[in-house]
């Protein structure tokens, strides 16, 4: 355990005065109950170290993106402390090897498993804010989460017309809309497709465009604006 916990340190440059904090934030609740400890787990380091996370990755957000609105803030923030993001990053750090798991979640591939990663990392955050202060914890968050910061506090793109459309339809109908390519026109230089969007209740509406693709895209946003004051209720 020693080794582990001295590789754990080196990995996140970060020396624990009270050891025993980083021992706590790598202890899962299946292996402090086998051992009769239920209360030695990371579940309360856990529960801390999220708001540390979240608190930290606010205010660089915030600092980051002086023209962002609060939506967009929000959504940065989201993608940034969703819990694939933090397993990766745990697995980066060699954590799924570090944790101290009961012989069940072991056998049953705890190690992979994104919520738990996700746990133990925002239980090290815990750990590193009781040990050392918010400044220690806040560059460590900014150590492993900074290069995943977007360029600019963009929205994520939305979903292309065609899946919003296949969504509306599957939920309303069960059922998927279909293209039909109606014509095609022109020389092969230059030419243009007419696609129909039909629905699932016989609905058809009509685009053109020089690809087939963006010809039922078309398609599929008519239909979509048309669908919107029923759908908006």
């Amino acid at each position: 355990m020693d080794e582990i916990l001295t590789t754990v340190q080196e990995d996140i440059h970060y020396r624990f005065r009270q050891v025993k904090l980083l021992e706590l934030a790598l202890s899962h609740s299946s292996w402090a109950n086998e051992r009769g400890c239920p209360a030695e787990s990371n579940e309360r380091l856990e529960f801390l170290g999220d708001a540390v996370l979240e608190l930290c990755v606010s205010q660089e957000s915030y600092l980051r993106y002086p023209d962002a609105d609060e939506g967009l803030l929000t959504k940065v923030r989201s993608r940034l402390v969703k819990t694939a993001t933090l397993a990766e990053v745990a697995r980066s750090l060699g954590l799924d090897r570090s944790l101290c798991l009961g012989r069940g979640e072991e056998t049953q591939g705890g190690r992979e498993r994104d919520s738990l990663l996700a746990d133990a990392l925002e239980a090290l955050f815990g750990a590193v804010f009781l040990d050392g202060g918010f400044d220690a914890a806040r560059e460590l968050v900014l150590r492993l989460i900074g290069p995943r910061f977007p360029g600019t506090a963009a929205a994520p793109p939305a979903k292309d017309y065609k899946s919003r459309l296949q969504e509306i339809t599957q939920e309303t109908h069960r059922e998927r809309p279909r293209y039909i390519l109606a014509e095609s026109s022109g020389p092969e230089h230059s030419k243009v497709f007419a696609v129909e969007a039909v629905l699932p209740d016989g609905a058809r509406f009509r685009a053109e465009a020089g690809s087939l693709k963006k010809a039922e895209q078309a398609a599929a946003a008519l239909a979509l604006a048309s669908l919107r004051p029923k759908s908006a209720g």
